[in-house]
């Protein structure tokens, strides 16, 4: 099923740096899409605050169990009314109610299903791949399901990894990268390209 994707939920746990580069494309007006919500479980995270800039609503989730943090982010999501859910970042567990309601996207430092799974982030993904002498890493788009990581991808961009690589010299390059990806499939997704599975 197509449908033109008008309302983003961005969901974080860091600093934002991808929901930066969404606002900046839709300030330049390459992306035609509206951030509706900026969800975090962190209070102090500085994503907040790019969203508090920008004069986008965001929202702190605060239970404490699995079950009761589906509940809260489903009627958060309910409320801003959001025709699509990206996690850029965000490191909890997203439950059976939120993906029964919504299409959930997550952006992901490597080409999976290499250097997927729990505790698989950030540097640790980066790190893992200089470790292992990989000659090349990425970024997957995918949808998300109930195992990390192993929803059907939406798509990957390949970069390459040098012999004389540090982990943050692979981040630099999979982070350009990825914001580069994500604006590019966000306007697919706003202008009705691409299939959203049809359970949702």
């Amino acid at each position: 099923m197509k449908k033109e994707v008008r309302r983003l939920a961005v969901l974080a746990s860091g600093s934002g740096t991808t929901l930066q580069a969404i606002i900046d494309a839709i300030v330049v007006r390459t992306l035609d899409i509206k951030v509706a919500i900026v969800v975090s479980d962190k209070w102090d995270a500085y994503v907040l605050r790019r969203a508090e800039i920008a004069g986008m609503k965001s929202d702190v989730l605060q239970a404490d169990t699995v079950e009761e943090r589906d509940e809260e982010l489903t009627e958060v999501l309910k409320r801003a009314d959001v025709d699509l859910v990206l996690l850029a970042g965000y490191l909890k567990p997203i439950g059976p109610k939120v993906l029964d309601n919504f299409t959930v996207i997550n952006t992901h430092p490597s080409l999976l299903p290499k250097y997927g799974g729990k505790g698989m982030y950030g540097m640790h993904v980066h790190q893992a791949v200089v470790d292992n002498h990989e000659t090349e890493s990425g970024v997957t788009l995918h949808f998300v399901n109930s195992e990390y990581d192993r929803g059907p991808v939406i798509w990957q961009t390949h970069v390459p990894v040098y012999p004389e690589d540090t982990a943050d010299d692979v981040s630099t390059r999979v982070q350009a990268a990825e914001k580069t990806q994500l604006v590019s499939i966000l306007k697919a997704f706003s202008e009705g390209k691409i299939d959203i599975p049809l359970n949702k």
